[in-house]
């Protein structure tokens, strides 16, 4: 697969995955135990980076009026909503980030192919889409304690198949949040993570060594960008209007089938 091919791939896969609820780290481990390592695309650490930066900036994109708005909110004097927004996104943040900061290694372990657990998270995942498809419409707003909860939701996610967006969106819902509310926080609530990753991949990476050519970083980044800005805005209407259940189906589907193909392999 060419450098081009390979790169528009990846973007791709990254801009779709990284919004609709379908967990692609699962994915990307079952492709690995039925395909094998060597027959998925490679993506380097400079590409990663520029991926995971085109799907951040995909978010932007979609919500540049609410960020606007927030940050003009934000700097202005006295108490708002869109400042306690801000911090209630910080709130949120902190669960994953001390999952992601302490135990790193118990993490890596978890992406080890270990088939059956991938399978089992991407049926929790599919009822937890039910759940949320099937839960009654309400209007709340996000409490400081809700988005700690959501907050938890995102760190659980870092579980092989389990969706980070099916997580978070669900758990908003269930909550009781408001669903255009929940699937805008949900969205909005990764984007600081993003960049904080970027950052971190930025100071302890080693990009001497790259052999990824500028042209297919920027095909990457463009196809991460498109395709992560079309799954946000359809991602916000499937949950507007109740059609996670396709979704859910669909996880269970893949997680019964890759349980039974593990079984018999």
């Amino acid at each position: 697969m060419s450098d081009l091919l390979n790169a528009l791939v990846l973007g791709i896969i990254q801009g779709l995955t990284e919004f609709l609820p379908v967990s692609s780290s699962g994915h990307l481990e079952l492709a690995k135990f039925i395909l094998g390592d060597e027959a998925l695309p490679k993506d380097s650490l400079l590409m990663t980076v520029v991926l995971h930066f085109g799907t951040a900036l995909a978010t932007v994109f979609v919500f540049r009026k609410d960020i606007s708005t927030i940050i003009t909110q934000f700097f202005s004097k006295g108490d708002n909503e869109e400042k306690q927004f801000v911090f209630k996104i910080i709130l949120s943040m902190i669960p994953a980030a001390v999952v992601g900061l302490f135990f790193e290694k118990e993490l890596e372990a978890l992406f080890s192919q270990n088939i059956m657990l991938v399978c089992a998270m991407l049926i929790v995942t599919g009822l937890l889409l039910f759940l949320a498809d099937r839960a009654a419409y309400t209007n709340k707003d996000i409490t400081y304690l809700n988005a700690l909860k959501i907050g938890i939701a995102q760190a659980i996610a870092i579980t092989p198949g389990i969706s980070r967006s099916g997580a978070t969106i669900s758990t908003s819902v269930l909550l009781g949040i408001d669903r255009a509310k929940s699937a805008k926080f949900s969205f909005l609530m990764v984007v600081p993570l993003i960049f904080g990753k970027i950052a971190k991949d930025l100071m302890d990476g080693d990009f001497s060594s790259s052999t990824i050519s500028l042209p297919a970083l920027s095909v990457g980044f463009v196809a991460a960008f498109i395709s992560g800005a079309f799954a946000c805005t359809w991602m916000i209407a499937i949950v507007r209007k109740s059609q996670l259940k396709y979704f859910a189906w669909y996880c269970i589907i893949i997680g019964l089938a890759g349980v039974t193909y593990a079984y018999f392999n």
